[in-house]
């Protein structure tokens, strides 16, 4: 069982969305909610990506440049888990709704034209969505496993 990795994997990627919803009632100040909501989503792309997937769910992915410049994307995942189905459930969860929640910022971004947010939530969508999608190819076609 990993209740700390489970813990942090939602803990960023909550505390984002509602710095993004709540912001502006405790700060006038648009670039401290800019770069702490970029912060907040850093933080949740690094963890997911390099820890909480791997112990959560047995699967890593990375994009690795050989000699030539070209870039190949590797999936890993591991044989046997160590988690429990509950831990498995709540990081597919978090990965999947989140995005979605930043997709209707995103539509509520662009028809209450607040432009000046819109950067910050494509941001959001990008940094979701690529782990969603490492996650799903490594879920669907892990080649290697993790030693």
């Amino acid at each position: 069982r990993h209740p700390l990795a489970t813990f942090f994997h939602l803990f960023f990627r909550v505390s984002a969305i509602i710095t993004y919803l709540f912001c502006d009632w405790f700060s006038n100040s648009f670039v401290a909610c800019f770069v702490t909501i970029l912060l907040l989503l850093s933080f949740d792309f690094w963890s997911v990506k390099n820890v909480t997937g791997r112990l959560l769910v047995g699967l890593r992915w990375w994009n690795q440049i050989d000699e030539d410049g070209k870039s190949h994307w590797v999936f890993e995942a591991k044989r046997v888990t160590a988690s429990t189905e509950a831990e498995a459930r709540i990081f597919w969860l978090g990965l999947i709704i989140c995005p979605v929640i930043w997709t209707v910022f995103f539509f509520s971004t662009l028809f209450s034209l607040r432009l000046k947010w819109l950067a910050l939530v494509i941001a959001g969508i990008s940094l979701q969505t690529a782990n969603l999608y490492g996650y799903i190819h490594c879920k669907l076609g892990g080649q290697k496993s993790i030693s």
